[in-house]
């Protein structure tokens, strides 16, 4: 029985914690990369006025004073919390006459939302 050296390189996914999360070995170079797209991500949802937002959106679009009236703020603030979540490309905006409506953009972000919903804000949860 012969032995592929290739495949030394990559091992078998290692479970983490109680959830059975499984992680395999990534290139240094490549495990970087997504560090640094990870940390950019988690950094865009790491303020409060953006996670609501979020949390707002994952429920479908709204408008910028839908958004205002749900977190009782100015409308400046919205938009300046509304630019960052476009610049980061997790939501996308479309005019509708003088309203403008946000909704989610990126996949991830629906995923991240109910993940912290779910530790977080779900009365049910035991995470």
């Amino acid at each position: 029985m012969t032995s592929d050296t290739t495949s030394s390189t990559i091992a078998e996914p290692a479970a983490i914690g109680k959830a059975g999360l499984k992680c395999g070995p990534v290139p240094p170079e490549a495990m970087l990369e997504n560090a640094v797209e990870a940390a950019n991500f988690l950094k865009a949802l790491a303020h409060e006025g953006r996670l609501m937002i979020l949390c707002h959106l994952s429920a479908g679009p709204k408008s910028v004073t839908e958004l205002e009236n749900l977190l009782t703020s100015r409308q400046a603030a919205v938009s300046q919390q509304l630019a960052r979540l476009r610049l980061e490309g997790l939501v996308s905006a479309r005019r509708d006459g003088k309203a403008i409506y946000y909704s989610l953009q990126d996949p991830k972000v629906t995923r991240a939302v109910a993940l912290v919903y779910d530790m977080f804000c779900n009365p049910k949860s035991d995470v």
